[in-house]
C-alpha cells in the first residue's frame, strides 16, 4: 500500500506542471504518458483540484477543467505549479554524490540504472553545478584492492591479504574467508573469517596493501553474527593532545573528540598494541598524554623513566 501511495504522490507532483506545459491534451494521451489508465488519471485530477495553497478558498485551489465530453484537459490556474520541480545546486550535488558512491559499493545493484540516472541528472543540472561550491569525494579504497575483493565475493573464493593494522606497527599476511563489505563513516570494511586469528574480523580496505584471490573456496562459519557496522577493536584509551599533535584526530581516527579553546583537546583511541601506543606517546615529547586508564598511564611513565 505504501509503495502505491508513494508512486501516486510522485505522479501527482509531476502531473500539474506537465499538464500546464501540454494544455489541451486529451485524458487518454496524458494517461498514456504517465503509464496509467484514463480512469486512474481522472481520479488523480479529481484529487488535484481539491488541493491548493493554505486557506483553501476558491481562488487558492488548483483549477483544472477536464470533465467535458471531449475529454480535453485545460489548466486554468496551476497555483505556482506551472513549472517542473527544480533542484537547487546543493540538492543536485547531493544526489550525484549519492549515486556515484552507490555505484562503487559492492553488491547486486542495477549499475546500468545507476549510470543512466547519473547521466540524466548531470545533463539536467548542466552548468548550474559549475556555479556552486566544489565538492570532492575521496574514495580511500585502492581500485586494485576493491576489484579483487569484489571478485572474491562474487566467486566465493578465499583471499590472501597483506594488511597494515591501524593501531600497531605490524604488517600481517593472512588468509581470510570474505563474507561482505560494509560502508561506514566514509570507509569500506571487509567482514570476514580470519584463518590466522580463528575468529571473525573486520578489515578497513584502505589499509589493505595487497589482495589476492585464492583458488580454494571461502568457508565462512554459518553461526557468525550479522555485522551492520565496523566494530572497534582494542582497549579504549583517552588521550589529550596539544595543537602540535592535533594531527592524531584524523590520522588515528580518534572518537569522542573534544577540542579546547586555544588549541588541543581530548579523544579516545582503541588500542590493540600498548607497546605501539607507548612509543607513540613518548615520541611526541609531551604533546600527547594518556589521561586514562590509570594502568596505561603508569606504563607510559615507567617507559619514560627507563628511557631517561
Amino acid at each position: 500500500m505504501s509503495a502505491t501511495a508513494a508512486e501516486r504522490l510522485s505522479r501527482l507532483l509531476a502531473l500539474v506542471p506537465w499538464l500546464a506545459q501540454h494544455d489541451g491534451i486529451s485524458i487518454t494521451e496524458a494517461a498514456r504518458h504517465f503509464g496509467v489508465t484514463p480512469g486512474e488519471l481522472e481520479r488523480d485530477l479529481w484529487l488535484v483540484v481539491c488541493c491548493g495553497l493554505p486557506g483553501h478558498g476558491p481562488d487558492q485551489l488548483i483549477d483544472i477543467q477536464f470533465w467535458d465530453d471531449d475529454g480535453i484537459i485545460n489548466v486554468i490556474d496551476p497555483q505556482t505549479l506551472e513549472r517542473p520541480l527544480r533542484l537547487s545546486v546543493a540538492e543536485a550535488t547531493a544526489l550525484l554524490v549519492g549515486l556515484r558512491m552507490l555505484a562503487q559499493v559492492p553488491g547486486g545493484h542495477d549499475r546500468g540504472a545507476i549510470a543512466s540516472a547519473t547521466s540524466k541528472l548531470e545533463q539536467a543540472a548542466g552548468s548550474a553545478l559549475d556555479a556552486g561550491n566544489a565538492v570532492m569525494v575521496v574514495d580511500s579504497t585502492p581500485e586494485a584492492v576493491r576489484s579483487v575483493v569484489d571478485d572474491s565475493l562474487a566467486r566465493g573464493r578465499a583471499l590472501r591479504l597483506v594488511y597494515a593494522g591501524a593501531t600497531s606497527d605490524a604488517i600481517t599476511d593472512r588468509v581470510v574467508d570474505p563474507r561482505a563489505v560494509v560502508h561506514q563513516d566514509g570507509y569500506d570494511y571487509l567482514d570476514a573469517w580470519c584463518r590466522s586469528a580463528g575468529a571473525q574480523r573486520t578489515f578497513r580496505l584502505d589499509r589493505v596493501i595487497s589482495a589476492e584471490v585464492l583458488a580454494e573456496p571461502a568457508e565462512v562459519p554459518d553461526d557468525l553474527p550479522p555485522i551492520a557496522t565496523a566494530p572497534a577493536t582494542g582497549q579504549p584509551v583517552r588521550l589529550s593532545f596539544t595543537e602540535a599533535a592535533a594531527w592524531v584526530i584524523d590520522a588515528l581516527d580518534l572518537k569522542d573528540v573534544e577540542r579546547l579553546p586555544g588549541g588541543g583537546g581530548e579523544g579516545t583511541l582503541n588500542v590493540a598494541d600498548l607497546a605501539w601506543l607507548i612509543r607513540l606517546v613518548l615520541g611526541q615529547g609531551g604533546a600527547l598524554v594518556v589521561r586514562h586508564p590509570q594502568e596505561v598511564r603508569g606504563q607510559v611513565a615507567a617507559a619514560a623513566r627507563g628511557a631517561l
